[in-house]
């Protein structure tokens, strides 16, 4: 199977790497340190037991014209980056290829093929353009949760914090043969990838945390276990929960876990710098649109109040924005 994974981070990193060692032909679409190094020994991968792989049959290129179409492309840039690479991913498209987004929070085709009243509706906090829509087309997409944690360690090196699962699902819900094609792929290389008929609930339920626990963590320099065992982030992150189930509700969601289960959840997760900390300590833009921005948009389109998102979300796109213009970062120094 060729599989062109575009942005080789932690999680890219980790797919990319799994799926090379399963025997799969795969090229990384990826620039910078990251290049040089996949192109000088391969990507390592640390396991959560220790353990080490290298893949080293691994292709690493920043042209996607010499990628050429693939079988399966695999999204896994971040969201606020989708757009920068819009415009260039249709050269890895052939007839039948099959893109596979792999971004936390709202993705940019959220609407397309939901029906209802808000059927085709642009998502403006995370394609303020509308380009990432047009040149990456709804039919081409198969909707897909990231469960693992990972940091990337070093140029080409990804460290596996915990976690295997990627559920996937196509937008109608239908089971379709290309779905089962993706689900099998990951399934050899040792992930965790059913088929779902409601993609978009699961989406919710990763984010239902995400959007809590990733603007809580990048305040107040946490983890998620510390976020969670503090009373009055843990009601935060309540409030802040209890306002986007209420959108998800209106929008025809059901959780299938408790607001309480899933704190419990993440709390387990233990001493987790969740990936917006690790964001604003490197100086890297956040993901805030996608994981709270959106969220904000979706309780104004629904009708439903989210005050407790909306001052979380402007905390975070003020810290964004100062780290931003003076090209720095903010790093927690523990003395003792």
């Amino acid at each position: 199977m060729k599989v062109a994974v575009i942005g080789v981070g932690a999680i890219g990193g980790l797919v990319a790497c799994k799926l090379a060692l399963a025997g799969e032909d795969v090229t990384c679409v990826v620039r910078g340190k990251n290049l040089e190094a996949i192109r000088e020994r391969g990507l390592k991968l640390i396991m959560e037991d220790g353990t080490e792989h290298v893949a080293k049959n691994v292709r690493a290129t920043n042209n996607y014209e010499e990628a050429g179409p693939q079988d399966i492309v695999i999204l896994a840039v971040k969201a606020h980056q989708v757009a920068d690479v819009a415009g260039d991913l249709p050269a890895l498209l052939g007839p039948k290829t099959v893109v596979v987004t792999m971004q936390n929070g709202i993705p940019y085709w959220y609407f397309s093929k939901h029906g209802g009243p808000l059927d085709g509706t642009q998502v403006v906090s995370v394609d303020p353009t509308g380009d990432a829509i047009r040149k990456i087309p709804a039919d081409r997409v198969l909707g897909c949760v990231v469960y693992p944690a990972a940091e990337l360690v070093a140029p080409g090196v990804i460290l596996h914090v915990e976690g295997l699962r990627f559920p996937v699902g196509e937008l109608d819900g239908t089971m379709s043969e290309r779905a089962t094609m993706v689900s099998e792929c990951f399934t050899r290389a040792g992930f965790k990838a059913p088929v779902l008929d409601n993609i978009r609930a699961e989406i919710w339920l990763k984010l239902w945390g995400n959007l809590t626990f990733n603007p809580i963590s990048a305040l107040s320099h946490s983890t998620l276990e510390a976020i969670c065992r503090y009373p009055l982030t843990r009601d935060l992150a309540a409030n802040m929960m209890t306002e986007a189930q209420a959108i998800a509700n209106k929008l025809g969601i059901t959780f299938r876990v408790t607001l309480e289960r899933r704190i419990e959840g993440a709390e387990k997760v233990g001493a987790h710098k969740t990936s917006m900390l690790q964001d604003i300590e490197a100086g890297r833009s956040v993901e805030i649109d996608a994981l709270v921005g959106a969220v904000s948009e979706l309780g104004r389109l629904t009708e439903i109040p989210t005050p407790h998102i909306n001052s979380v979300f402007a905390l975070v796109k003020l810290l964004e924005k100062v780290t931003q213009e003076h090209q720095g970062y903010v790093k927690m120094h523990f003395l003792n």
